[in-house]
């Protein structure tokens, strides 16, 4: 007779998180866009369509063909990250596949036996997953609180340490939409000898001049590390790791992540570099967003929403079943937006995600905060 399946714990953690309404599925595109990180609306556009047409006009290749280290290196990769290190202001960048192996690499390859990771509770799980395979401590600290990073460091110090402190956060919040201290947290660093890690993923292409992001004031020290991915407002894929170049070649020789992944394709690399200069030269893209997020900021407060001041806008519900029950009504009216749930928040704050991007228009926006208003009157 056959045995017990090989799956039945699988099978039973799936039931769990079913009872919970936490289990996830794929659900196709459908609707109005709420919910990419498409945020101006670069993916679908006619002008990375013609980039795209150039790149391959000149011959670039779909794949890289093997590692950056074996013969995946090619002159697009090396074009783009001079590119992005000109226009983050940093001494050198380094090109990866995408922003959770970018995070993945950085965590697992920087900080150094005796150092510390101090973190804001709320960042990515890339970042986590990097730390896990890290050699430094980890400690979380209160979320965009300045001084509970100065208050963690000093206390390690304060233990003995001699090593180097990470501190460790996003520049805007993928789930809450609010900003770090950056200026702030720049302060704690410099009086700790600390480096400064800033994920720019939702402000890249948003903020800053020609999108250069949250961190572009910083630029050009010698304590701070950005990270800006591709795949969200610059329309493409991958991440640009930003930093000292003794920390970039560094990853080159010993980031596990970079050394034993097939190189990103050298037409990807292309079409980067050439989101970035759409983005740089055409700045009332980012003007017609943000006119837009204040429209939607001006429609959602009257139902009890805070202005997040970005583009994400969450919505906190609080139970999974009414936030996913919301969603459904949502998507039945034509409006893609998703709910999100633990272990993506805190248990207890179960949330609709509403991003604003430049895929919809104020009369869209009107039209879904109406919807808005009746299904969470009707959940």
């Amino acid at each position: 007779m056959p045995g017990p399946s090989p799956f039945a714990a699988h099978r039973a953690d799936l039931e769990a998180l079913g009872a919970q309404s936490r289990r996830r599925t794929l659900a196709p595109r459908a609707g109005r866009d709420f919910a990419s990180n498409d945020y101006l609306g670069l993916a679908d556009s006619e002008a990375l369509r013609t980039a795209l047409a150039a790149g391959i006009e000149r011959g670039l290749p779909a794949g890289s063909g093997g590692s950056r280290l074996l013969r995946g290196n090619h002159d697009e990769h090396e074009a783009l990250e001079a590119h992005a290190a000109r226009h983050y202001g940093s001494e050198a960048a380094l090109y990866f596949s995408t922003g959770f192996a970018a995070n993945a690499a950085l965590f697992a390859t920087l900080p150094q036996r005796g150092d510390v990771v101090v973190h804001d509770e709320l960042i990515h799980a890339s970042a986590h997953d990097g730390m896990k395979l890290g050699r430094a401590d980890a400690i979380a600290a209160a979320h965009n609180d300045a001084q509970a990073f100065e208050d963690i460091i000093s206390r390690w110090r304060a233990g003995g340490a001699t090593g180097t402190p990470w501190i460790a956060v996003e520049s805007l919040y993928s789930m809450d939409g609010d900003r770090a201290p950056l200026a702030e947290l720049a302060a704690v660093a410099d009086r700790h000898d600390a480096v400064l890690v800033v994920d720019e993923a939702h402000a890249t292409g948003v903020f800053g001049p020609g999108g250069a992001g949250l961190a572009h004031g910083l630029a050009r020290r010698d304590n701070l590390v950005t990270l800006h991915t591709c795949g969200k407002a610059l329309g493409c894929e991958g991440a640009l790791l930003c930093a000292p170049a003794i920390a970039t070649d560094f990853v080159v020789n010993r980031g596990r992540p970079f050394i034993f992944s097939t190189a990103p394709s050298p037409l990807s690399a292309w079409l980067v570099r050439q989101a970035i200069e759409i983005v740089a030269n055409e700045p009332e893209r980012q003007a017609r967003l943000h006119a837009v997020v204040r429209h939607a900021a001006e429609r959602l407060v009257p139902l009890g929403i805070p202005a997040s001041g970005t583009q994400i806008l969450p919505v906190i519900i609080g139970d999974n079943e009414r936030t996913m029950r919301i969603a459904a009504c949502l998507r039945d009216a034509g409006f893609d937006i998703r709910g999100i749930r633990p272990p993506t928040v805190a248990q207890g704050t179960a949330r609709l995600r509403i991003a604003i991007t430049l895929n919809v228009d104020e009369g869209n926006i009107d039209d879904m905060a109406e919807a808005l208003a009746q299904a969470m009157a009707a959940a």
